[in-house]
């Protein structure tokens, strides 16, 4: 006998198929083990087999298995298709979807060239079995729960009501607003019928994105369709509102629960003390604790580190201190890494160091570690003292720790040498920065050019392009911009116009902005035609000078208004400036004028 099916014909196949699925009947499974029979299975008729068993599921679950056990044969996608339909077909579903949930990421289900095919061999359980696919892709990638969904869609194949809100969920997380929006609507266009945990899931979108406008609009439209709100809803959409600074909207929203009869929880209360104590105001935020206590809610971690981080942000770490001995004295809750965070960051800012010291042995004592934001923290207070040797010890530390370095903490560093004047050390962290994968902003720049600019050495920084070039380690306009910024702003035009040559030597074109300020540098100083001349240079180029640029530049040099004055209507003349953004300076000149 040979071992491979295709030297069977049509009949002998079928005989063989048959004599299988009796001895599976009969539980004859040591004669079906010889290795003449092995190699005759195929997928294909493992698959002819399932079938045949399936008027008994567990003869066909059990076949399955065993031919999963053999040494030269291994389940591709159809056989698998097919047992997971044949167990849903039965009810058992926990198998059913285990098994799924094996195969479904190797086999590329996702795949619409892969699942469309297999959507006409059963028909009956394709809804449970797409379900469970869209539930399980959710779970990891959104980008998979989609393309299942939109299969689904095209197949006119209503999802139920927990894979709507998985994948609505999983778009949450993503902060992909206009996509679940829309798939949203495609849902209830396939007949699925929202209740509330569907729109607690939309809340959710909302929630993440900061669309307090959105959700309202969902709410009333909940409201419309008589769809209940739960305590969920109410409690997400209170966060959401506080997270926008919405204090009346989210008080509201507080006593309608109670008209309705939904109790606000200790989840709802934190999320109202959260909006307050991100504000600094504290005794809103109290009278709000007090009504938990008054209503027998128990304060939770988050309520009191919540309270100790509004004291700390309303400049009382006294307070926020009396609160962490309190919460556990009287409700037996020890701080937490975030409640010492947040006491640490006011005692920094302050430059209380004992105190920082005392409350860093106090979590050593508690077998709490610090992590990155609390190195960060100290790193940034050090820096900011001059401090910079004690800020590397803390950053050794956290290197042993295994902590990473990120851009905070390079920036600290940055900051902490141009303060000390070690500027070539500062150029230095800047460099490992950007190697590091991070891209500095402007003001980390700035810190660096002002110093050297301090130091009456502009020329130095004329070196960092090449420099930082060399490693191919960012990108060269924006930076070149900001150099040229800040070189202007500090006098140093003549060095500015340098690096515009440099810049342009290297095939990259100057922008708006930098020609702006650098025409307004050269009239500083004084050098009308060289203005003239740059301005000259921005018509040739086709540049203009936006509401944006009009906006920063006029920041930067808010305190020459007069000179400012001088170069819009210069550039106006030139059309340089939109009728937009002259309207702007009109209405500006306008509400600035003298009485």
């Amino acid at each position: 006998m040979s071992n491979t099916i295709s030297f069977l014909s049509g009949k002998a196949e079928a005989r063989f198929i048959l004599a299988v699925c009796g001895n599976v009947s009969k539980g004859n499974w040591s004669l079906l083990s010889h290795t003449g029979i092995t190699n005759l299975f195929t997928t294909s008729n493992v698959t002819q087999i399932l079938l045949k068993l399936s008027a008994d599921t567990t003869l066909s679950w059990s076949f399955y298995n065993w031919a999963h056990s053999l040494p030269h044969y291994r389940h591709s996608l159809e056989p698998n298709w097919t047992m997971v339909h044949l167990l849903t077909k039965d009810r058992k579903f926990i198998q059913a979807r285990q098994l799924l949930e094996k195969f479904a990421l190797k086999s590329l289900l996702s795949s619409p060239l892969v699942l469309g095919p297999l959507l006409n061999k059963f028909p009956s359980t394709n809804s449970q079995v797409l379900c469970w696919l869209v539930m399980y892709y959710a779970r990891s990638s959104y980008k998979d729960a989609l393309e299942v969904f939109y299969v689904m869609k095209s197949a006119k194949i209503r999802p139920d009501l927990h894979a709507c809100s998985a994948l609505l969920s999983s778009l949450a997380k993503e902060v992909l607003s206009d996509t679940a929006w829309k798939v949203f609507d495609d849902m209830r266009q396939l007949g699925v019928v929202p209740n509330t945990y569907i729109y607690n899931s939309m809340l959710h979108v909302y929630f993440m994105s900061g669309k307090a406008d959105s959700a309202q609009r969902l709410v009333t439209e909940m409201d419309a369709k008589q769809v209940p709100l739960s305590i969920f809803s109410y409690n997400i959409l209170i966060a959401l509102y506080s997270k926008k600074k919405l204090h009346y909207e989210a008080l509201c929203l507080q006593e309608r629960m109670k008209k309705e009869g939904i109790s606000p929880d200790i989840v709802t209360y934190n999320s109202l003390i959260l909006g307050y104590c991100k504000e600094g105001r504290i005794r809103e935020a109290l009278r709000l604790f007090e009504e938990i206590k008054r209503f027998g809610l128990k304060p939770t971690q988050v309520t009191y580190t919540t309270l100790i981080d509004g004291y700390c942000r309303a400049n009382d770490p006294d307070n926020a201190i009396r609160l962490m001995r309190e919460m556990e004295r009287k409700e037996g809750i020890k701080p937490g890494l975030v409640t010492y965070n947040a006491v640490i960051r006011k005692l920094c800012e302050l430059q209380k160091m004992k105190g920082v010291n005392d409350m860093l042995n106090e979590m050593d004592e508690r077998g709490l570690k610090p992590d990155s934001w609390t190195c960060n923290t100290l790193i940034n207070a050090y820096c900011k003292r001059g401090e910079v040797g004690m800020a590397f010890k803390v950053r050794e530390r956290m290197v042993e720790s295994g902590l990473r370095l990120d851009a905070f903490t390079y920036m600290a560093f940055v900051n902490g040498f141009c303060k000390t004047r070690q500027l070539d050390q500062a150029r230095e962290q800047l460099f490992e920065m950007t190697h590091a994968g991070f891209i500095p902003n402007y003001s980390t720049w700035s810190w660096l050019v002002d110093g050297y600019c301090t130091q009456n050495n502009p020329g130095a920084v004329l070196m960092i392009p090449d420099e930082l070039a060399k490693g191919g380690r960012v990108d060269c306009k924006p930076l070149y911009r900001t150099l040229i910024r800040r070189l202007c702003k500090n006098g140093f035009v003549d060095h500015a116009q340098k690096l515009l040559d440099q810049m342009l030597a290297k095939g990259l074109p100057g922008d708006g902005l930098v020609y702006t300020v650098l025409a307004f540098a050269y009239l500083r100083e004084g050098q009308t035609s060289a203005a003239t001349e740059t301005l000259n240079e921005m018509v040739v180029k086709n540049l203009e000078i936006s509401r944006k640029i009009y906006i920063s530049v006029s920041s930067s040099y808010a305190d020459q208004s007069d000179l400012l004055m001088f170069l819009w209507a210069h550039a106006s003349e030139k059309g340089l400036i939109s009728k937009k953004v002259c309207r702007l300076i009109e209405n500006l000149q306008k509400n600035q004028a003298p009485l």
